[in-house]
């Protein structure tokens, strides 16, 4: 099994996952000599391999540079695992992508297109936003005060996405997978004030078309959905 994107936030965990579930797990990485942009280290690195779990990421608002990038190293990827007769690809998208118009979403949802008209057979899942997403957020936001969007979603803890995407992998590819979501449907707001220490988080209505789409629930799961078990409170207990 490889893991692209292996140390990132997410991609750590999945390679911790997969270890732990007794797989060798190859690390796609730069610092591994890999560079999914440019295809460099793919060959090697995906010899012998038969499943390889997509978890690289590049976080842009710039929906240009977020669809050049999930289009490049997902075609890379795909050409690569053709070579080397990978029989399924994983990757992780996100709930909403094709309801919510942003930027990045935007190369998410380019990406799954890709992969879906690909040679490999795949499984797209998609989840919903990390509770480490808010803790993003209070870092992001500069000064005492956190002014922040409104935000409904149904967020689910990064190892229970990089269990699902472990589980996934170990099976058949589905093409679309369930979308995995956690227990509890949040404001964004109020989860950063539950973490944010004293610090004031104030919620701010956005009139851009995406942010009215997040307000309205467009990031939640639609139908039938997979649930992760770790609640919020547990999750923030942790850190």
């Amino acid at each position: 099994m490889a893991v692209a994107g292996g140390t990132g936030r997410l991609g750590t965990l999945v390679v911790a996952q997969a270890r732990a579930a007794g797989h060798e797990v190859v690390v796609m990485a730069r610092s591994s000599g890999v560079d999914l942009t440019t295809g460099a280290g793919l060959d090697e690195a995906l010899r012998g391999v038969d499943v390889v779990i997509d978890a690289a990421n590049h976080v842009t608002l710039n929906r240009r540079a977020a669809i050049d990038f999930f289009e490049a190293t997902t075609r890379n990827l795909l050409a690569a695992q053709q070579r080397a007769g990978v029989r399924h690809y994983v990757v992780v998208s996100i709930v909403g992508v094709d309801r919510v118009h942003s930027g990045y979403y935007a190369g998410k949802l380019r990406q799954e297109e890709v992969a879906l008209a690909g040679p490999i057979p795949v499984t797209v899942l998609r989840v919903t936003q990390f509770y480490e997403f808010a803790e993003q957020m209070i870092e992001r936001v500069p000064g005492p005060v956190k002014v922040v969007p409104s935000m409904v979603t149904r967020p689910v803890a990064a190892a229970d996405v990089a269990a699902e995407l472990v589980r996934l992998a170990e099976g058949p590819a589905q093409g679309r997978a369930p979308e995995l979501a956690g227990p509890e449907v949040l404001e964004m707001a109020d989860m950063m004030r539950r973490i944010a220490r004293g610090r004031l988080v104030l919620r701010v209505p956005l009139p851009d078309a995406a942010s009215r789409a997040m307000a309205r629930g467009g990031l939640l799961p639609v139908g039938d959905h997979r649930q992760g078990g770790i609640t919020f409170d547990e999750w923030a207990g942790t850190r």
